[in-house]
């Protein structure tokens, strides 16, 4: 990391206000927002019971496009060790719990749990990157995984232990990965293209024996499919991963980490608008939160409850 990119870091840690502008976190909430649609496109155009294969597809190759586009790859072998740790927590592991969760937990329960994530990025930044514990932090994330909740769950929602270790591991990998990304920064001279690149590839080469052993051989592909991974590729991956670490390295991690919320928001109002499904008063309370708690992110903690 630069000295002005940590002395940049350093003065949003203390005072909470973001070092973009709102165009740039208009952008970054692209990433989750497109991350919304995963649903939808696994239900409607994937094949079934092949998670894992569609997570593959949707790291391996945007890496190695971003790769091929940044033209940049880590200096030393330090930055090969950090890339490696940085994929495998935002991608490798992340991508697989994910499908765990949704595989053996309702849908609106594992989006809850992953909503968890702002909440373990406060308590993680006290630990990483020496922040003072934020009350106004955890209650934003408090707040959003409350109204994720009221939004997804279901009346009938059943519970297994697996699922729900399953989604809080996914929700601790990535908010692990995050808060470490902003840590060590994005190395000077490389592209936010380059530094995706990495981590997508990386995560991606992680997937490969995972996805083999615990699925077997790739499914039929037909046209449907073959479209949905090319969303999920290009702009599930490629395009949102880019946006995401590009806002990521250059605003308060605890406003981009707050951001994640709008993934199960989206996938409601999918699900609502393209598959019939409904949102009661209660769903729409919920939603009402989540998003006060999403723009409260971005704001400056009150001067009363500020380190």
């Amino acid at each position: 990391m630069t000295s002005t990119t940590a002395q940049r870091g350093s003065v949003e840690a203390r005072t909470g206000a973001p070092g973009g502008n709102l165009p740039r976190t208009l952008l970054t909430a692209l990433a989750p927002v497109s991350w919304g649609t995963f649903y939808v496109v696994t239900t409607e155009l994937l094949p079934s019971a092949h998670p894992l294969f569609a997570a593959l597809l949707r790291a391996l190759p945007a890496g190695l496009v971003a790769l091929a586009i940044g033209r940049t790859l880590p200096r030393g072998g330090a930055w090969w060790g950090k890339a490696a740790v940085l994929g495998v927590l935002n991608i490798g592991l992340t991508f697989p719990l994910l499908a765990i969760a949704a595989e053996r937990l309702p849908g609106g329960v594992a989006a809850t749990l992953a909503a968890a994530q702002p909440l373990v990025v406060a308590l993680l930044a006290v630990a990483v990157l020496r922040e003072r514990l934020s009350g106004w932090r955890l209650g934003c994330g408090l707040a959003g995984m409350v109204g994720v909740g009221l939004v997804v769950i279901g009346p009938n929602a059943a519970l297994d232990a697996v699922g729900i270790a399953a989604g809080l591991g996914s929700a601790a990998s990535m908010a692990l990965g995050v808060t470490l990304t902003k840590r060590w920064g994005r190395p000077a001279g490389t592209s936010p293209t380059a530094f995706a690149g990495w981590q997508l590839t990386a995560g991606g080469l992680f997937l490969v024996p995972v996805t083999f052993l615990a699925e077997g051989a790739p499914p039929a592909i037909d046209l449907p499919a073959a479209l949905g991974y090319l969303w999920l590729g290009l702009v599930g991956g490629l395009i949102a991963f880019v946006l995401w670490f590009r806002g990521l390295t250059s605003l308060p991690v605890a406003s981009v980490a707050v951001l994640v919320l709008l993934s199960p928001l989206v996938a409601a109002v999918l699900g609502a608008v393209l598959l019939d499904q409904t949102l009661g008063p209660i769903q729409l309370v919920g939603f009402a939160l989540a998003l006060a708690a999403i723009v409260a992110g971005q704001l400056p903690a009150p001067r009363r409850t500020r380190d």
